[in-house]
């Protein structure tokens, strides 16, 4: 009698596609403070030249999810990389040379800095560790890019809440990033000032052809900037799918509304 052969077992990656080769690639990511789970089993993808928006009420686990990515925590299991390259061990400058740029929640400018002086610093770090990946664009072109070459020599503390935004992003792209987080960029923005970080954020996609992956409580911005949307909640992805689709969830619905956030519309 001939033996049947044993069925391979499936793994924990059972039903997940192949990563694509250029993408930046979260696997099972875990991470706990004491007995509590801030992140737990999220698998997440953005692919090159992707917008795609990460929301959730406040608590859902985005900040920690965002510094296990780019080397601020290192994650309890799971697996982060980038085009292939494992980024779990790499400390935040080593991650940020790898190509993950970002910007933050709060605003992080060089204070006793100028404007130009805020984007030189990380061009130049850049100009020095690079090898290979996307070309480097000079200081005077990211400036004008972000509507601020007229204001170079100002104190970037001088600069109106918008602009800094603006500034945080030319620096993070002084870097050439092949992936970019922007954490909560639309903040204490305007409806004119948010309509045009739109515009500016689906340029930027197009004219470095970077992954986008954008953090914001902004559901209407999200809608309007995003191509695909993940509902990150008690540290779990409950969802992810289209913009409409996402934000017309029920069950994305009654997260927002119990977590006190802005109904999606």
């Amino acid at each position: 009698m001939t033996a049947m052969p044993l069925e391979a077992d499936p793994g924990p990656d059972a039903g997940v596609a192949p990563a694509p080769a250029r993408c930046l690639d979260i696997r099972n990511l875990s991470k706990r403070f004491g007995g509590v789970y801030a992140v737990r089993g999220v698998t997440l993808r953005c692919e090159a030249g992707e917008i795609l928006g990460l929301i959730g009420p406040n608590g859902a686990g985005k900040s920690t999810l965002i510094n296990l990515i780019t080397g601020t925590l290192r994650p309890d299991t799971g697996e982060v990389t980038m085009d292939g390259r494992s980024l779990v061990g790499l400390k935040v400058p080593q991650c940020a040379r790898a190509g993950v740029g970002r910007t933050f929640q709060n605003i992080r400018l060089f204070s006793h800095l100028t404007v130009r002086q805020n984007v030189e610093v990380a061009h130049t770090t850049a100009s020095r560790h690079r090898v290979g990946g996307p070309e480097l664009h000079s200081i005077d072109d990211l400036l004008a890019r972000m509507g601020l070459g007229a204001l170079a020599d100002r104190m970037a503390t001088t600069l109106p809440y918008g602009l800094q935004r603006r500034l945080e992003i030319a620096r993070a792209l002084a870097l050439a990033p092949s992936y970019l987080l922007l954490d909560e960029p639309a903040a204490g923005m305007n409806d004119s000032e948010s309509e045009q970080l739109v515009d500016l954020i689906q340029q930027i996609r197009d004219d470095f052809g970077c992954g986008v992956l954008v953090i914001e409580h902004d559901l209407r911005f999200i809608r309007r900037v995003c191509e695909r949307v993940a509902v990150l909640h008690m540290g779990e992805i409950l969802t992810i799918g289209g913009p409409d689709e996402v934000l017309n969830d029920p069950r994305v619905i009654e997260v927002y509304i119990g977590g006190g956030e802005d109904e999606p519309a």
